[in-house]
């Protein structure tokens, strides 16, 4: 099935690892020009190489901290003059630290805004005046299931992801006239370092972990980063040209909520 996304300019950012990475893998196996930015270079060098030796794309991998406005200027600037103007948005980024209401001071509330709804904001900002006057744009934020339902010993998250939820939300109906699509996704458990993360922490081995995270799963299991970002690159393509202002959960059911 062609997607329709050969020869589109995809950003994803957070693209060195985990989902993004993988979001980033499909795109360029769709035949999008991709750029992907992280903080860590090795980590960066090693996705762009293993994305240009999978699929054959060309890859521009850009080390950039998205909770920096400057370098989200010099990122999407530096995308649009080697690759040309963004088609497809992937705005993506590490998630707020645990911690409860008690355990949190004014620094770690303002990360967390900077971190999660900051820089969607820039991101978006950078890239929506180019797609309005194109009309045609795909703008995709990578959230969590905590836009759904509160995750314990998440408050920041619990915070502060269901506000880009309203974000893009509000934003779909202001750009849908201008041919762009405004879509959120919720990743549930997904098997990414972060993730398996927590068995260290739980001292729990790595079949210990996945077992007990997979109990209340009605699918039995966790996610792949490959399965979740199918659903990026379906929202990112042509077959979705009739699908915005959405929250998707990706998460094998684990949200018993009906919307």
């Amino acid at each position: 099935m062609d997607l329709g996304l050969r020869g589109k300019v995809a950003l994803v950012t957070a693209g060195s690892k985990g989902m993004g990475r993988a979001c980033a893998l499909g795109l360029a196996a769709e035949g999008a020009r991709v750029a992907i930015c992280a903080r860590g270079e090795a980590d960066l060098a090693a996705a762009a190489d293993e994305i240009r030796a999978k699929t054959g794309a060309g890859v521009l991998a850009l080390p950039a901290d998205v909770t920096r406005a400057a370098d989200v200027e010099r990122l999407v600037a530096a995308t649009c003059d080697r690759l040309g103007p963004v088609d497809v948005l992937v705005a993506n980024a590490g998630g707020p630290p645990r911690g409860t209401f008690g355990e949190l001071d004014d620094a770690q509330w303002l990360g967390a805004f900077e971190l999660s709804l900051l820089s969607t904001v820039r991101l978006i900002r950078a890239v929506l005046p180019g797609m309005r006057q194109r009309r045609w744009g795909r703008v995709i934020t990578i959230q969590s299931s905590s836009v759904k339902q509160p995750i314990p010993g998440l408050l920041l998250s619990n915070a502060v992801r269901p506000g880009v939820a309203g974000l893009m939300k509000t934003l779909a109906a202001e750009a849908g006239r201008d041919g762009v699509l405004v879509n959120t996704v919720c990743p549930g458990r997904i098997l990414t370092e972060r993730l398996l993360s927590g068995a260290a922490a739980q001292k729990l081995s790595r079949e210990e972990f996945l077992e007990r995270q997979s109990a209340d799963i009605p699918l039995g299991r966790v996610g792949t980063p490959e399965e979740f970002a199918n659903v990026v690159v379906f929202l990112a393509s042509d077959k979705a040209s009739y699908v915005t202002g959405v929250a998707l959960q990706v998460d094998g059911g684990l949200i018993r909520g009906l919307f």
